[in-house]
């Protein structure tokens, strides 16, 4: 496999964990967040410095920046899970760029602007696989679990959720805090692909770019997030000319969404092969009864 070829698809790994979280959070609990670039970067600059600096193995390197990533949201939503409506995203945007700033000014650290290099290239397309693999397996039990099952009820209506005896704010912080987790994942493999990175990578059109992704797949629907990952990754490499216009298709791409397709490309709907197979005997059965 040629080595184009092979960094888009770990490029495409890295975001499917990424927005994976974002469907956690956003698509099943409808709080919208534009601060995951902010985690990335968390995951991103914990790893590099625990493998470059303390020599700390690449794969509990990882671990602890997308642990670091969970921490630090569980307790920013401690702060800010209470607040109502737009208020939420508007703290989340303000910790994302906040973020990049810190880490621009902890230039001893982090090489600040000029960016931070010299990190080994361990993220190869086997870790990604495997991570991905575990991403979603986690994904999926968790929102097809009792807490998951919460999170479609705070979603659905918040106020008769808390009736019916749903800890609205423990549901949210859960999803919120899995949500960081994955995108410190993300951004630990990141920047172990890359081996360079600067706090420009992780702004707020990185945090859009995922909302997005997850709003074109569906609200809702795991595999439609990660098939909307794969077509808006692999589009801007195949339309290369038209880079530079990428949140411009991004943003023409959720205008004809919302307005043919309000529910995502595959609404609340998951892929399944058994799906694939009953929708097969349902055709085969009308045309049957036809004849």
């Amino acid at each position: 496999m040629s080595g184009y070829i092979g960094g888009i698809i770990i490029l495409v790994g890295i975001n499917i964990i990424a927005v994976l979280g974002i469907s956690i959070l956003t698509g099943f609990t409808r709080l919208f967040s534009f601060g995951n670039a902010g985690f990335m970067s968390i995951g991103a600059y914990t790893s590099a410095i625990l493998t470059t600096k303390f020599h700390v193995p690449f794969v509990m390197a990882v671990i602890l920046g997308a642990s670091m990533a969970a921490i630090l949201s569980y307790g920013l939503g401690k702060l800010t899970l209470n607040l109502k409506g737009d208020y939420f995203l508007i703290t989340t945007l303000g910790f994302g760029e906040c973020t990049r700033v810190f880490m621009e000014y902890m230039d001893k650290y982090t090489g600040g602007a000029r960016g931070f290099a010299g990190i080994k290239q361990s993220t190869t397309i086997t870790v990604v696989v495997v991570s991905v693999v575990l991403a979603a397996f986690l994904a999926w039990n968790f929102t097809h679990s009792k807490y998951g099952r919460n999170l479609v009820a705070v979603r659905e209506q918040e106020v008769a959720a808390a009736a019916s005896g749903v800890d609205v704010v423990k549901a949210k912080q859960m999803s919120f805090t899995i949500s960081a987790f994955l995108a410190g994942w993300a951004g630990a493999l990141f920047a172990h692909y890359y081996t360079f990175i600067t706090p420009a990578m992780f702004n707020l059109d990185k945090s859009s770019e995922l909302t997005i992704t997850v709003v074109i797949g569906g609200l809702g629907s795991l595999t439609g997030s990660i098939i909307s990952t794969i077509i808006l990754t692999v589009l801007p490499e195949a339309m290369r000319a038209f880079a530079s216009y990428r949140m411009l298709f991004y943003g023409l791409a959720v205008v004809l969404v919302i307005t043919l397709r309000p529910s995502g490309l595959m609404g609340y709907k998951e892929f399944s092969l058994s799906g694939i197979k009953r929708l097969f005997i349902k055709k085969h059965t009308t045309e049957v009864n036809k004849k």
